[in-house]
């Protein structure tokens, strides 16, 4: 039996608690035939006011860290508890919660009593107000790990996009397009592709500059830095090709010419992915749903994520929706099922 995954809370005051709570509802039936289990770290206050304000039937027990045996759905409290949390209401405490859970979770998948874990939202202001000054969970899950180096890559549906760079400006990003950061991420990503089970593993390298610097009149970098890295890494046995200009790669993924696209910067990885993912209501101009997940790799455990933010905006009020939640369970699952056969 696969161990249990833990789903880390996320910030408390954020639509985490609800999201939380409305996946193990969708997932009661797994649950009770113990197929699937999880362990939800953070508030248990906030969990359990969340579970009676949408008045689900989730049974969700207390349990110690150091217990021998857990339930198939329990929840783990992260730390003490200080000022009330409120919905949708920042705080350096809710910020204290959200980094507490993360540390939990990782040492439990050091230890092997968790498989690995899933991060609800956190909200980077609320982190840096209690003193953790990351500029989000990768960077925080990097340093708790010891890891080297790690790599977003965002996935939905065929879409499933790595990312050279992620929070960093515009303008640092030719710098950090070096053969060693690209080359790192062309490895991780055909790793994923295997435990994530596909037999090709195509990856495409999408251009740093319009129509791949057209021969250098639009900068030299994929000529100089990014032919050359693809062709070691072809020579090695790779399947990647590139650099492929960014405004046709992504069409190209979405029709299945390749399994992987590595984008250079942050907005050109994420819009692609999140334009698929919401679902907008064409009557309210307004999103109702997300689909897609955040899966961080290089990391020595498996960690996968929503692909949205804390949402202050409709925290407490019942209609967060849990399907990209419900998503990155099954890809930690996937991923955690070929980590321990490997």
């Amino acid at each position: 039996m696969m161990p249990h995954l833990a789903i880390t809370m996320g910030d408390p005051a954020g639509v985490g608690p609800e999201i939380i709570v409305k996946a193990c509802a969708r997932l009661k039936d797994r649950l009770d035939r113990g197929d699937l289990r999880l362990l939800v770290i953070g508030s248990n206050p906030s969990l359990l006011a969340a579970r009676d304000a949408l008045k689900l039937d989730v049974e969700l027990p207390e349990v110690g860290a150091d217990d021998r045996e857990w339930p198939h759905l329990a929840c783990l409290q992260a730390g003490p508890e200080g000022e009330p949390i409120r919905p949708g209401v920042l705080s350096a405490d809710a910020g204290r919660f959200a980094y507490l859970a993360v540390k939990r979770g990782v040492r439990l998948a050091e230890a092997g009593r968790i498989g690995g874990i899933v991060t609800a939202p956190l909200n980077k202001e609320a982190l840096n107000k209690a003193g953790y000054h990351y500029a989000g969970h990768t960077e925080m899950l990097a340093e708790l790990t010891g890891a080297r180096g790690s790599v977003m890559m965002l996935a939905h549906d065929n879409m499933r996009v790595s990312h050279l760079t992620t929070h960093v400006a515009l303008q640092d990003v030719p710098a950090r397009l070096t053969p060693e950061r690209l080359r790192f991420v062309i490895d991780r990503t055909n790793d994923a592709l295997g435990r994530l089970g596909l037999g090709r593993r195509r990856i495409a390298v999408a251009a740093l500059n319009p129509h791949a610097g057209e021969g250098g009149l639009f900068g030299r970098q994929d000529d100089e830095v990014s032919a050359p890295t693809i062709a070691a890494a072809v020579a090695d046995g790779l399947d990647v090709v590139g650099p492929v200009p960014g405004d046709t790669v992504f069409v190209k993924l979405r029709a299945g010419q390749y399994d992987a696209v590595i984008a250079m910067y942050h907005d050109q990885g994420h819009i692609p992915v999140k334009l698929l993912g919401f679902n907008v209501n064409p009557a309210t101009g307004t999103w109702d749903a997300l689909s897609g997940v955040n899966i961080t790799l290089g990391l020595p455990i498996v960690r996968t994520s929503v692909d949205h933010g804390t949402a202050f905006d409709i925290a407490g009020k019942g209609i967060a929706n849990e399907l990209s939640l419900v998503e990155a369970i099954d890809y930690a699952e996937r991923l955690a099922s070929a980590r321990a056969a490997a």
